[in-house]
């Protein structure tokens, strides 16, 4: 039995009960892999018991939780709108014939966890409405709240109107299982329709008006099949279009901007494949673009007469090229940019006037615009310039084809999220709004001159140099006596930009230095990057970011017993080798739904998401030397006797990404494994209702970052 739930000052101790393990000759006995049953009322009883332990614990620090959670809330503009998105919908005659135009936008009002979606009709093209007020014939076409009512997690996945400007499709999830339930709203009467479709997956995207497309997961949670539902008709009769039987590709399908094409991907971590099927012909059969070769990864952009196409054959940062819309073969890309070594393109939106590439530029997100001749050829084209040092710039463009300018999303360490409007003919920047930060009670008014970012180097042993992202109050001393709060996550290609953060404001004005380690594994520097933090050079990420802590104490930053570490999901990973090889570096770790059991998962193939993962850590399960490889670092398999640093790890119950048990075993071998001297506390926090992305509601979710970050300043900054 599991001893000690009654008493919550003492921590809980979780039975062992040994489940043996044995793959290439190598045998584990693992005591806790009894807590993945969560339908077993002792492992709910001992998460429960975890629960109140860390509730006890920190009780101490509810004057500080509240504290910065109404700074976070003072700071914010809770009542507060959108910029409006023109979009033009097509007539009864489809794409031929021009329909009704509208704003579409977003509201949201104090006290109201969830967002209202909102339209109203178009006056005038050319004057936007006013982002003070009321917007004259304003209609609430889904107001989140409503939906959420009565639950205690909600989630909303699709949201698409269809082509016509009449219909709404729209999913939710109640549970944190990301398996939503599609809907389908009459805009004219404010009712749904009957059609309703259970366990589909994020997204679904319309053909006409009477035609729906959405992908639906296995039981791996894998997004394999792509489905076509036609209204009033049963979702019984819905019509399987393509089904994806390799266990490592994903399926999904969306609309082009010009509302021409269905657009449907399939891809792995290192492969993907792309067809095209015409709207005007939502029951035919999507035709390929290129069929799948190992190692090649390209994406499509459906561009007037011609495709635009991402890829990385022969071109490891990846190049644009051009092929005719009937393209069936990679044999009919013309290149358009070539490949730049430490110039990763990542994606293109295409207009009828110019196309607009996101690209990454020394460790910064880009965007590359290039104008296109009366017949539709790309010419030569320029970055978009900003002026700060650092930076985080994405474009959502425009839902419309023909456009004279696009929006673009700006934000930096010290610039709240900014959006403009950017005319592609004259590159000229306007500004339609910038994320308001008010005053807080404790704090004052936001002053971003008090403030300074920078961008800094440390030099991992291999020699690598690993590029920071560092914001801190220019009144810091750099004596090594200030607090700060190190952010790691390096996996996936993914890159953790520089962006500004209302809750971080509370952690830099209490004199917190706040650093970002863009480690290997990530994609700041370019596909060379990511894959020397992958697979059998997995370890690199974590010495980078052992590197990125030496080099905030070396620069006086900080010193160790004042430095805390933070990441989630692989990033949790992260946190979980660090604590084990280096805990001498760090005061304190806060580890978010860590993946820290990862052997145990990637051996199981029958566990979600899995079987896709193996082009990212390896296939331990059948090569004897990536098991050994991530046996040297998996945190489960290597806690130490050690005075490891106080730890704090949050999950979610309901997550389907990263389960729950992963951090519960993790916790308890680390109580059980502890040097007798350590005195530093080990937490899990577990929400019972909640997914990957934690509890759900604007409030809730500033409830829990403000626990979060009072642990942490309770650790480094007393």
């Amino acid at each position: 039995m599991t001893e000690d739930l009654t008493d919550s000052r003492q921590p809980p101790v979780a039975a062992r009960r040994p489940s043996v393990r044995e793959h290439h000759g190598d045998v584990v006995v693992d005591p806790y892999e009894w807590l993945r049953d969560k339908t077993d009322p002792e492992v709910i009883a001992y998460l429960e018991a975890e629960n109140a332990y860390t509730d006890a614990l920190t009780e101490h620090l509810e004057p500080l939780v509240e504290t910065l959670f109404t700074e976070l809330k003072d700071r914010t503009q809770e009542t507060d709108l959108s910029v409006p998105t023109l979009v033009r919908h097509h007539g009864p005659d489809g794409l031929r014939t021009p329909g009704p135009s509208y704003w579409y936008y977003t509201r949201t009002e104090e006290g109201a966890e969830y967002a209202r979606f909102c339209r109203a009709p178009v006056v005038d093209p050319a004057t936007p409405p006013s982002l003070e007020g009321q917007i004259p014939g304003e209609t609430v076409y889904l107001d989140a709240n409503v939906e959420a009512s009565g639950h205690e997690f909600f989630d909303l996945g699709a949201l698409a109107v269809s082509p016509g400007g009449h219909l709404l499709a729209y999913s939710t999830d109640v549970s944190g299982a990301e398996r939503y339930t599609l809907r389908v709203r009459d805009l004219r009467a404010g009712e749904d329709l009957p059609d309703t479709i259970p366990d589909v997956s994020h997204g679904a995207c319309w053909a006409g008006e009477t035609h729906l497309f959405y992908s639906r997961c296995d039981e791996a949670w894998r997004p394999y099949v792509v489905l076509r539902h036609r209204l009033d008709t049963p979702a019984d009769d819905d019509v399987e279009v393509l089904t994806e039987p390799d266990e490592r590709f994903w399926l999904g399908v969306d609309t082009s901007r010009d509302d021409n094409w269905l657009v449907f991907g399939s891809e792995s971590k290192l492969t993907s494949e792309y067809r095209l099927l015409a709207t005007d012909d939502p029951e035919g059969t999507p035709r390929v673009v290129a069929p799948r070769r190992q190692g090649v990864e390209y994406s499509v952009e459906p561009a007037g007469d011609r495709l635009l196409v991402v890829h990385n054959d022969g071109a490891e940062d990846f190049a644009l090229a051009e092929a005719p819309l009937d393209a069936s073969s990679h044999t009919q890309w013309v290149p358009v940019l070539p490949s730049q070594p430490g110039v990763r393109l990542l994606g293109v939106d295409a207009y009828a006037s110019h196309v607009v590439v996101t690209l990454r530029r020394d460790g910064l997100s880009g965007l590359h615009v290039l104008p296109r001749s009366d017949s539709g050829d790309l010419l030569t084209g320029a970055d978009v310039a900003f002026e700060e040092p650092i930076f985080t710039v994405g474009s959502p463009g425009s839902p419309q084809y023909d456009t004279p300018s696009i929006r673009v999303d700006y934000t930096s360490m010290l610039t709240p999220p900014s959006v403009y409007d950017y005319d592609l003919a004259t590159g000229r920047r306007t500004l339609l709004k910038r994320t308001a930060v008010l005053p807080s009670a404790t704090q004052g008014p936001y002053d971003p001159s008090r403030y300074v970012q920078e961008r800094t180097w440390a030099t991992a042993p291999d020699g690598a140099r690993v590029p920071m992202s560092v914001v801190r109050r220019a009144d810091v001393p750099l004596d090594g006596s200030a607090p700060a709060l190190l952010y790691g996550y390096g996996s996936y290609e993914i890159s953790i930009d520089p962006t500004f953060s209302v809750s971080r404001l509370s952690l830099l004005d209490r004199g917190v230095v706040f650093a970002i380690a863009h480690v290997r594994g990530g994609g700041e520097l370019g596909r060379a990057w990511y894959d020397h933090g992958k697979v059998l050079t997995k370890w690199n990420t974590f010495v980078d970011f052992a590197a990125c802590a030496d080099h905030l104490v070396e620069q006086g930053y900080t010193r160790p017993e004042r430095l805390a570490a933070r990441g989630g999901s692989a990033g949790g990973l992260l946190m979980g080798v660090i604590a084990n090889r280096w805990p001498e570096k760090f005061e304190a770790i806060h580890a978010q739904v860590p993946f820290v059991d990862a052997l145990t998962t990637i051996l199981d193939p029958d566990l979600p998401l899995t079987v896709t993962e193996w082009e990212e850590w390896g296939d331990p399960l059948h090569d004897a030397d990536v098991y050994a490889y991530m046996k040297s670092y998996t945190p489960y398999e290597n806690v130490a006797a050690t005075e490891h640093p106080a730890i704090l790890a949050t999950t979610s119950l309901n997550d389907t990404r990263v389960f729950y048990v992963e951090p519960a075993k993790w916790v308890a071998a680390l109580r059980a494994t502890a040097a007798p001297t350590n005195r530093r506390p080990v937490l899990l926090k577990t929400e019972m209702v909640a997914g990957h992305g934690g509890v759900s509601g604007r409030y809730a979710s500033w409830r829990e970052v403000a626990f979060a970050n009072a642990w942490v300043l309770d650790r480094i900054a007393g």
